[in-house]
């Protein structure tokens, strides 16, 4: 499978939108969502008395209101309103086989007849191990409950075998919620990140004490060369490097050709071990994830999402010289859940009956369908816009130059995405809420009838934008 580069329409410019009107826009489309969803408001005040915010986690806290969520089915979802809609959220990218496909029901249905939980080694636990050592090229497994607790073992266990302190991220990028990554994930020029030749290490959140971000270090992506001022600036005395092989949570942005594979070179010549995120692209960028697409091996992968089927789950995998600290117990990799067994039988079925060669040859074609409509209707009104993908995944990135880090990112303006958001959810259709920063993903269970609602509302959602531009005419 080969992962779609940036495709950017011919002869896009910047169109002078008339800011009053697209708040109107979008004052309109918001009133039409709230009006749908009565049950939610209702459920939302109820919720606020019990959950903090009203919710179950803060990236569920949504402009107007949160959606409560009622059932799933294939590619559909229900709010608690009735409101069916083609689902492209995909929980934030793990719903790659959609919903209660027939092949996860069936093993767990079936592991819930023997049990749930031993906190001991299974069968399904072998067979997935070796599944994603032959998907992924990494011989040795551990497996978490999250993509959190993935990334948190592999900043340790890379401090463990160099006996270092520092590690350096990517700024922009999410590698979960612990305290060693939680600097400079969406930071905003007020937070002082620094000129983008040298961004500055920047608490994500309140919580995260001064003395763990030091010991975080910010590069930028694409930029071999803030990495490389961070190694000569601290010899001997960085760890290693954990980034998503294709950067997400800004849109979709990909590594530009070479950058990879120098920079897994450039670390290793500085004693220093790499570390891909494929938390949101592993099965969803491909059958070996952008790992295998790329053809770039690093030290240690991180999983999670779209491997569990729907269900909690999560893994490690590295080099037998790395993994051999764990085993010895140099390093100890734990965890209660680690390896459940009703997760373990969940995986087991979507590795080797939902995401299959013949699935991808399918996700594929959709892809390519989308983007071909995306970018028609884009040429077609002159948007300030272009279609990003990466396998299943995919977004629209208002801008007419391709973004290749954060801070091109930055000066996308979101108004756009929230507006695309607010009408495909009024047509029907499910994206991700949270603006710019998310892709869409197409599950397994998509039909071509799911793609022609999402395609025809952007084609509703372009035209009414290029209404705003001098002499349009907007649609009723």
């Amino acid at each position: 499978m080969v992962l779609d580069r940036t495709t950017s329409p011919g002869g896009a410019t910047s169109p002078g939108i008339d800011d009053s009107a697209l708040d109107h826009l979008i004052g309109e489309q918001e009133q039409i969502f709230l009006d749908r969803q009565p049950r939610s408001r209702q459920l939302h005040a109820r919720a606020a008395k019990v959950l903090a915010g009203g919710v179950t986690s803060s990236w569920q806290i949504t402009r107007p209101q949160p959606v409560f969520i009622e059932r799933g089915a294939g590619s559909k979802i229900y709010d608690v309103d009735g409101n069916e809609y083609v689902d492209l959220h995909g929980g934030y990218g793990a719903g790659l086989a959609g919903h209660a496909h027939p092949a996860i029901v069936e093993a767990v249905a079936r592991q819930v007849r023997r049990g749930t939980h031993f906190a001991q080694p299974s069968e399904d636990a072998v067979v997935v191990a070796e599944l994603l050592a032959e998907r992924f090229g990494m011989p040795k497994w551990r497996l978490t409950n999250s993509g959190t607790e993935a990334t948190m073992d592999a900043v340790h266990l890379m401090r463990a075998v160099t006996g270092r302190d520092l590690i350096i991220k990517v700024e922009g990028c999410y590698h979960g919620h612990h305290d060693a990554v939680q600097v400079s994930v969406m930071p905003d020029e007020d937070d002082g990140i620094g000129p983008a030749s040298r961004p500055a290490s920047v608490p994500a959140s309140s919580g995260i004490p001064r003395a763990m971000t030091d010991l975080t270090l910010v590069a930028t992506f694409n930029d071999l060369g803030s990495v490389s001022r961070i190694l000569e600036e601290h010899p001997d005395g960085v760890a290693g490097m954990i980034l998503e092989p294709i950067m997400m949570n800004a849109g979709i942005i990909h590594p530009v050709d070479g950058y990879l594979a120098e920079l897994v070179s450039l670390l290793h010549r500085h004693g220093a071990l790499v570390c891909f995120d494929e938390v949101k692209t592993g099965l969803a960028a491909g059958y070996g994830g952008a790992t295998a697409a790329t053809g770039v091996r690093p030290d240690i992968v991180c999983l999670a999402k779209a491997i569990g089927g729907g269900l909690i789950a999560g893994a490690v995998g590295a080099t037998e010289e790395l993994m051999a600290h764990v085993a010895d117990g140099d390093y100890e990799m734990v965890g209660t859940f680690n390896g459940n067994a009703l997760s373990m039988a969940a995986a087991r079925a979507m590795l080797e009956e939902v995401a299959t060669p013949a699935a991808y040859e399918r996700l594929d074609r959709q892809r390519e369908v989308i983007g071909e409509r995306l970018g028609s209707s884009i040429s077609r009104h002159g948007l300030p816009a272009h279609v990003v993908s990466a396998g299943a995944k995919g977004c629209v990135t208002f801008s007419t130059s391709p973004v290749r880090n954060y801070r091109d990112f930055l000066a996308v303006d979101d108004r756009f995405n929230h507006l695309h958001w607010l009408v495909q959810h009024n047509g029907g259709v499910f994206l991700p809420p949270w603006g710019k920063t998310e892709q869409w993903l197409v599950s397994v269970q998509h039909d071509d009838a799911d793609i022609d609602r999402f395609t025809d509302n952007f084609e509703r959602f372009a035209a009414t934008v290029s209404s705003l531009l001098p002499g349009g005419n907007k649609l009723d």
